[in-house]
């Protein structure tokens, strides 16, 4: 099976504001739990309350994308996109977990009802780029996905991640790859990708000396295909977990022509 839009019901595929919205209220429900805002989030930089406080900031962003503003926020860069990160922050003092946690689901629902009312096919501008509605909910539910994985792992809670979550968010991760792949990374490769999540999902991405594609179907002999359960997949792509563990446990599988590659293919990108 390929990626694609399945079943339809408005402007967002079948699943994607269910998706959406119980995302925002798992993520709710770990900031109720949380002690306080101070506590330190695993693999980042902020608090937790920095932390909720960006995704409060995020779902209100994505929330006037959809309803027709203009934001202008960096310009698709990762460090862009960081800068501006932190000028959004100095400027929202709110930390506290429980005020935003209600902030994060009523931005998730503004966007909700902001989304129905575009036309399917009328671009939105967004900091990574012109894209169509219904990829940019996939935009919103990739962002909180990876967020809420982070913070609850920071209160020690289960994360919200599984696989229909994931296959939700396809749609974004294959527009966004050739948008923040590492220049350096991919400087001199040439080589063609099968990625298949396990479940059925697959996709191609075709490396040419700097320049990066991604297809919706599988390359024809691929250098090197990948195998890799749904949330691995996501967890590797977002930066939060590292390839050489998950391929000790058997997470994530390589072979073909050049099985070596395997584990190099998360650093070709930069997640925003």
């Amino acid at each position: 099976m390929t990626v694609g839009r399945v079943g339809a019901v408005g402007v967002l595929p079948e699943g994607l504001s269910e998706a959406i919205r119980g995302t925002a209220e798992d993520i709710a429900a770990v900031l109720r739990a949380a002690p306080g805002g101070d506590g330190a989030v695993p693999r980042s930089a902020w608090t937790l309350g920095e932390a909720a406080a960006h995704l409060a900031q995020a779902n209100a962003l994505m929330a006037d994308l959809a309803a027709g503003h203009e934001r202008p926020y960096g310009d698709g860069t990762p460090g862009s996109l960081a800068a501006a990160n932190e000028r959004a922050l100095a400027g929202f003092p709110e930390r506290a977990p429980g005020p935003l946690a209600e902030m994060i689901t009523d931005r998730a629902e503004a966007f909700l009802a902001a989304v129905e009312e575009r036309d399917p096919e009328q671009l939105v501008v967004t900091p990574l780029g012109a894209l169509r509605p219904a990829v940019l909910g996939s935009y919103l539910l990739t962002h909180m996905l990876g967020h809420g994985y982070d913070l609850a792992l920071a209160v020690g809670r289960p994360h919200m991640l599984d696989a229909r979550r994931v296959g939700l968010t396809l749609p974004f991760m294959i527009e966004a790859m050739p948008r923040v792949t590492d220049p350096a990374a991919v400087a001199g490769l040439t080589a063609r990708f099968a990625v298949r999540l396990r479940g059925g999902q697959a996709f191609g991405v075709l490396v040419a000396d700097g320049a990066v594609e991604v297809t919706h179907e599988p390359p024809f002999r691929p250098d090197c295909t990948i195998l890799t359960e749904p949330v691995t997949f996501l967890l590797l792509g977002l930066g939060r977990v590292d390839p050489w563990p998950v391929i000790a446990r058997g997470r994530a599988l390589g072979w073909g022509r050049r099985p070596w590659l395997a584990p190099r293919f998360p650093r070709l990108f930069r997640a925003p």
